[in-house]
């Protein structure tokens, strides 16, 4: 079986100027993630709504309402008051920032910006806020996972997964120690939008456990009785 390249993080980008969200979408795309574009508020909900990104790009100065009051209102809601959020804009003032700041913006960049400096802020937000997102590699108690070349090794072995086995360790490896139940793992993997079984977890946990048998790391994936699974960390024995 070959290794399957898997999609960079999602990122939204909210911007009314055309030129401007063309530009920055090419960056995006250019830099390996997966760029979807909303030209104001209403419609940044709607793709909200349908499918949660990894990280919203937002424009300060929106059509319909400030990007202040709509990174506010992602705030409130339950289901993305994690999302991380970073705001664009030509002001540049201290207030400016701190007001953009302490409507739940995780980061503030000042038109005009740079690529590099762009792409550098969007990786360190996704590596505070969302670290399975991030594209850095991952390594657990021997097991390596890299993100840009879709392969996982371990012992010096590589261990051949599906799609969606890689996603679910991506995932527990980049939250090791904590539980995660089954609805958890369904929203957070195959997305909160998808309405299967939460059993079918339990289908791809035992396929992953089998997928990393032969190195002897499938220990590290654990069932947490009445509650879900967990990824062991270094500190395990």
């Amino acid at each position: 079986m070959t290794a399957i390249r898997m999609p960079s993080a999602s990122i939204l980008l909210v911007e009314d100027e055309a030129a401007i969200q063309e530009l920055i979408a090419a960056t995006l795309e250019r830099a390996g993630y997966s760029v979807a574009r909303a030209a104001s508020a209403a419609d940044a909900s709607g793709m909200i709504r349908e499918t949660l990104p990894d990280l919203v790009l937002l424009d300060w100065m929106l059509p319909d309402t400030p990007g202040t009051d709509f990174a506010k209102r992602l705030r409130a809601d339950r289901r993305t008051r994690d999302l991380p959020i970073i705001i664009l804009t030509a002001r540049a003032q201290e207030q400016d920032k701190v007001t953009g700041l302490e409507s739940g913006a995780d980061d503030y960049v000042t038109k005009p910006f740079s690529p590099r400096e762009l792409l550098a802020r969007i990786q360190a937000v996704l590596r505070r806020r969302a670290p399975e997102a991030a594209e850095q590699v991952l390594q657990v108690s021997g097991l390596q996972l890299d993100p840009v070349s879709s392969r996982v090794h371990a012992g010096g072995l590589e261990v051949t997964l599906t799609q969606t086995e890689f996603r679910l360790l991506k995932f527990l490896m980049a939250h090791p120690e904590r539980v995660f139940s089954r609805q958890q793992l369904l929203d957070q993997v195959w997305g909160d939008h998808v309405f299967i079984d939460d059993r079918t977890v339990d289908v791809h946990i035992r396929r992953l456990r089998k997928s990393l048998a032969r190195t002897g790391l499938d220990r590290l994936i654990e069932t947490v009785h009445g509650a879900g699974y967990r990824f062991r960390g270094e500190s395990a024995d």
